[in-house]
């Protein structure tokens, strides 16, 4: 063979065939995006709610997509030399984080479907897509290179998103500390990276699991280092304590719509990537990470627990606070599974699928009954609820709902279920102390959520038109976080609008559903990595 025939054999050898049914959902979100950003250059002032349309159409079309894909065994961006490591593989953990992420947007985009308007049309919707794009891409990843990136790619335009209210004290200033403190957990997990490559050469997550069970001795401190940094990293983004001390100004900040948001997609995003580093990078460094996240999981509910139980109802933003912490409970529950399978092995890692999905499904609900409520009563407090069920029954009856399951209590079934999913998985790894702890929160956490509830089903108070003395410092949110046209705490508004509608519906079916068959979230989220 001639030089140049060995030439271009050789570079016949790197040329990579491209999977792209695999790669659809993140590619045509990251599309839909791109089509939203430059149509609103041309779209007239009075036609820019069908980019609204544009961006749920390419949300539905993205999820769509995953149903070719329900087998689980497609990879692509594969090396030359070893087809079985991939840079994107698209198996069923991939793709039920996919489902949850890209249904999450649709349901934010439905939320926030009514009063988009009142913020910058086209760079809302395009920060949305942008963010659901790299959220869709992470749990797919399968190097720390693609990891880091699509990490950035979903935290980036949440950024922006936080912040979209021009002139608003409140959002800028969330906006600030949402990205100053994860641009510190960014730089902190990009120096574990560069250890942990330091370490092993490669960055690969099969391949580091296989280099780091024999790192020499002179590295084996770096290496500890660079597991320890990197979780760190994705600690922030699943706001487990102590750095979560940037959630409840965040969310009262934001938009509702995006306060949802980053409760369920960048709660997902945070704690896949845990999941994919923990479990197919670290195994070996179960020693280091599995104590850690253990002790993290029972400060975390503990802290959640405790400042949601001390919210007051008549505070403003109240209702967002105590989701806010809400959340960060929740997250210390989702940390129990992961730190179980450093005791008992990666199948516990279904557990804490299985509790995501049930969080997203509920959580999601939620805030969509908050944005409803929030366009009559913008100061949005826990007393404004009183007497919803005299006003809007069924609003009333799912919010209820959404509020048993996230207690796990009957009749949220699926709620119940998915507590005992992971309260199962610490007894099962030998975590007995974590298992109490988590029973004890599980108590704290009754009482907000069946005080919230109750609240719902008292005869309302009188009406008054006298302004709260909260509006003085900083003005008031509605569904969308604009502040209404009245000084006052109440706001004449209209029948409801039809997208949230939708989504409390779409949301409380789902969930009658899920705790009419709680067996099948463990068995479709348990057939993950394993």
């Amino acid at each position: 063979m001639t030089v140049a025939a060995e030439s271009a054999a050789g570079a016949a050898s790197l040329v990579q065939s491209i999977d792209w049914l695999a790669i659809a959902p993140p590619t045509i979100t990251a599309a839909v995006a791109l089509i939203v950003l430059v149509a609103d250059l041309f779209v007239p002032e009075h036609r820019k709610p069908l980019l609204g349309g544009i961006a749920i159409a390419g949300l539905v079309a993205a999820l769509l997509t995953l149903l070719p894909l329900r087998a689980g065994d497609r990879s692509t961006f594969c090396l030359t030399n070893d087809a079985d490591v991939c840079s994107y593989t698209a198996d069923h953990f991939a793709l039920v984080i996919q489902l949850l992420v890209l249904g999450g947007a649709l349901l934010t985009a439905l939320i926030s479907l009514q009063d988009s308007r009142k913020l910058p049309v086209g760079e809302y919707w395009f920060l949305l897509l942008a963010s659901a794009a790299g959220a869709a891409l992470l749990p797919a990843s399968r190097d720390l290179a693609t990891l880091v990136v699509a990490l950035e790619v979903a935290s980036l335009p949440a950024f922006a998103l936080v912040g979209l209210r021009r002139g608003d004290r409140l959002s800028s200033e969330a906006a600030l500390k949402f990205f100053l403190s994860s641009v510190t957990a960014t730089a902190v997990m990009l120096l574990g990276v560069s250890f942990v490559y330091a370490a092993t050469g490669t960055l690969h997550l099969t391949r580091i699991a296989a280099e780091l069970g024999h790192v020499p001795g002179q590295l084996d401190t770096l290496a500890k280092a660079g597991v320890a940094l990197t979780l760190v990293g994705f600690a922030f983004k699943t706001a487990a304590a102590p750095f979560h001390f940037w959630v409840p100004d965040t969310y009262v900040g934001a938009p509702l719509p995006i306060a949802a948001y980053l409760s369920v997609v960048g709660k997902a995003v945070g704690f896949s990537g845990l999941i994919l580093v923990t479990v197919i990078a670290f195994p070996s460094y179960r020693e280091v990470w599995g104590p850690v996240l253990a002790v993290l999981a029972a400060l975390t509910m503990t802290l959640g627990n405790a400042a949601a139980m001390r919210q007051s109802a008549t505070r403003a933003r109240s209702a967002v606070r105590l989701l806010a912490w809400s959340s960060v409970a929740q997250a210390g529950y989702l940390l129990v599974p992961i730190a179980a399978a450093a005791y008992a092995g990666g199948d516990r890692i279904g557990s804490t699928v299985a509790y995501a999905l049930m969080y997203a499904v509920v959580n999601l609900g939620a805030f969509a009954v908050v944005a409803l409520v929030a366009r009559t009563k913008p100061l949005n407090r826990l007393s404004d609820y009183q007497g919803l069920y005299a006003r809007r029954p069924l609003v009333a009856l799912a919010m209820g709902f959404f509020l048993l399951c996230l207690a796990g209590l009957p009749p949220g079934i699926i709620g119940l279920f998915a507590k005992v999913t992971v309260f199962s998985a610490a007894v099962d790894a030998g975590l007995g102390w974590l298992a109490v702890v988590m029973a004890v929160n599980v108590v704290i956490g009754l009482y907000y959520y069946l005080q919230w509830t109750a609240v719902l089903f008292r005869a309302p108070e009188p009406e008054t038109t006298s302004a709260a003395p909260e509006t003085t410092s900083a003005a008031p949110e509605t569904g969308t976080g604009v502040a209404p046209e009245t000084g006052g705490d109440e706001v004449a508004i209209g029948r409801p609008p039809a997208a949230v509608t939708v989504a409390i519906a779409l949301t409380a079916a789902a969930a009658v559903a899920l705790s009419g068959a709680p067996q099948l979230v463990l068995r479709f989220a348990g057939t993950g990595l394993f």
